[in-house]
């Protein structure tokens, strides 16, 4: 069995992959059975033929990893929060949000340095993602 956020094979009986951290059986990018790259909206894998379709994940019970974030909502986080790493928290880039976060807390000690810097990085991000026509979220969902 392959892990499904990482491709990577996992060991026998493992509930957690040990090489990204993710529980096993959630992501979109890999397939289960042969580890192969799939598009997040595939119900099939196009090397194996294993369906790609989640159990328990079927009628009236969306996959909550799959469920399709808003562009303009992200972009306007990042525009307005974007110092703080919002819009990152938002789209479930938890290292890079943590990195803006601590950058824009520092600023009270920096003279408000790092928190410009954070400010900016968050704005540049926030144009982006409302001009850009392929932005994902951290599962590769791409944004609504």
């Amino acid at each position: 069995m392959f892990c499904r956020s990482c491709g990577k094979q996992l060991p026998p009986g493992a509930t957690v992959c040990p090489y990204c951290g993710v529980p096993a059986g959630i992501g979109r990018l890999y397939c289960p059975n042969c580890g192969n790259a799939t598009l997040p909206q595939a119900v099939v894998c196009v090397k194996c033929g294993c369906n790609l379709v989640q159990p328990g994940y079927g009628q009236g019970a969306p996959n909550p990893a799959a469920i399709q974030k808003s562009k303009i909502a992200a972009g306007l986080l990042g525009i307005f929060l974007g110092g703080l790493g919002i819009h990152n928290f938002y789209l479930g880039f938890t290292g890079k949000a943590t990195t803006q976060l601590i950058l824009g807390l520092l600023s009270l000690v920096t003279c408000g340095i790092t928190g410009i810097v954070s400010a900016i990085w968050g704005l540049v991000e926030g144009i982006a993602l409302l001009t850009s026509s392929y932005a994902t979220d951290a599962n590769g969902i791409p944004l609504a």
